[in-house]
């Protein structure tokens, strides 16, 4: 029995291609075509493809959102995000709305049917240079879980009301310590953390919370 195939992809000729190269091989049919989200939304449960190759900058609703949409709809249909984007974020965010694959638009065909082929089998495929990011990524949190870790109680709640938007003097008041020491605590937390800013020390505890949600998927 061939996998039934859907397309999300707004380049009318990026759609030709994959549809071409996807009912040309044997054991792969197409069944849709879609050039934006809002298309995809309504159409593709009609056709409850087994898998979906899924463009992220689409017009409109984007790729990761028509993913979070479609999902609950169709639950046993596998979807790839089909992207020039390396972005980790990006990635992330992807598997988090319920992609189960992430390939690169410049995979060879060969490789992007068999990336079909395992994800439709239960596989989750990913692009050599995507793996590669995603394990730099696990490295990072693992460093900046370890870093954060070091901090002491009362250097994790400074950097907590830094994160909430609180300004120096406020973070004494609240905490009931002068205002110096919020000044030892924060240079402390750089120091720990490895960061040079408040942005930076900010951002690498926003990281850190987050990517756990984010990885789970």
């Amino acid at each position: 029995m061939s996998i039934a195939v859907s397309i999300v992809e707004d380049d009318a000729q990026v759609r030709a291609s994959l549809g071409k190269l996807i009912d040309g091989a044997p054991g792969y049919r197409c069944v849709s075509q879609h050039s934006s989200a809002e298309n995809a939304l309504v159409e593709i449960p009609k056709f409850k493809p087994d898998v979906t190759l899924m463009d992220i900058n689409l017009p409109g609703i984007n790729g990761v959102e028509c993913v979070r949409r479609l999902k609950p709809q169709l639950p046993g249909t596998q979807i790839i995000m089909l992207t020039v984007y390396q972005n980790t974020e990006h990635i992330f965010n992807a598997l988090s709305a319920g992609a189960t694959g992430y390939m690169l638009k410049q995979t060879p065909p060969n490789e992007l049917l068999a990336a079909i082929r395992e994800v439709n089998a239960g596989g989750s495929p990913m692009s050599s240079h995507i793996a590669r990011k995603l394990v730099q990524s696990f490295q990072h949190v693992t460093d900046t879980t370890q870093a954060a870790q070091s901090l002491s109680p009362r250097e994790s709640q400074v950097l907590d009301l830094l994160a909430k938007g609180y300004l120096y003097k406020e973070i004494a008041e609240r905490m009931a310590v002068t205002y110096a020491t919020v000044h030892t605590h924060i240079r402390h937390i750089y120091e720990k953390l490895h960061v040079r800013s408040r942005t930076e020390a900010v951002a690498k505890h926003l990281n850190q919370t987050r990517r756990p949600m984010a990885t789970a998927a």
